[in-house]
């Protein structure tokens, strides 16, 4: 599957947006004040976007809620159905673009749009693509017990099974270890 590079930014943030959500009722939010925001974008590079609000924190923190949902569908038809409703709402509108270095690429979002509908619009997009390509199931939460991270699953056999943000995989594999040789030693 080919990913373009404004793609993939689109992923990351998507991805990244997810992760903000609090795991329970006693986690801390992601993005708790509108700095935090603010550091989302930069940190993502996202273009187009003015002076952020307290509505705009709530805008972003309502499609977060739906990006979630989106990993967590069973099917490809039901995640269609949520990519749909969220790329519909925001007003999508295709455009060419080169800007700040980059080479041409596709924008969805309007201009002057929010950074909900930004959002919601490119990174809604860049889930589609997987849709479209049958990769839905490449769209994932991490397998740790304790972890429920979100990413995208962009190995060649489609193995990846934990996050790579908080080594979940090594951390289970030396328990696993340990366990086997606990028993071994009897």
């Amino acid at each position: 599957m080919l990913i373009t590079h404004d793609t993939r930014c689109s992923l990351d943030a998507v991805v990244d947006l997810v992760n903000t959500v609090p795991e329970d009722d006693a986690a801390v939010d992601g993005l708790p004040d509108v700095a935090a925001l603010q550091d989302f974008v930069r940190n993502h590079d996202i273009s187009d976007v003015g002076m952020l609000s307290e509505f705009d924190l709530s805008a972003v923190r309502k499609i977060r809620g739906r990006f979630a949902g989106i990993f967590a569908a069973p099917d490809a038809r039901t995640a269609a159905g949520m990519i749909n409703e969220l790329v519909a709402a925001a007003g999508t509108t295709p455009r060419l673009t080169d800007h700040d270095g980059y080479d041409w690429h596709v924008h969805y979002f309007a201009p002057g749009a929010s950074v909900a509908d930004h959002l919601a619009a490119d990174c809604g997009m860049a889930l589609a693509f997987f849709v479209v390509a049958g990769e839905q199931e490449r769209l994932r939460r991490c397998e740790a017990p304790d972890c429920r991270r979100a990413f995208v699953d962009l190995s060649r056999n489609r193995s990846r099974r934990y996050c790579d943000s908080r080594t979940c995989g090594n951390r289970l594999h030396v328990a696993a270890y340990r366990a086997r040789r606990k028993e071994a030693a009897g």
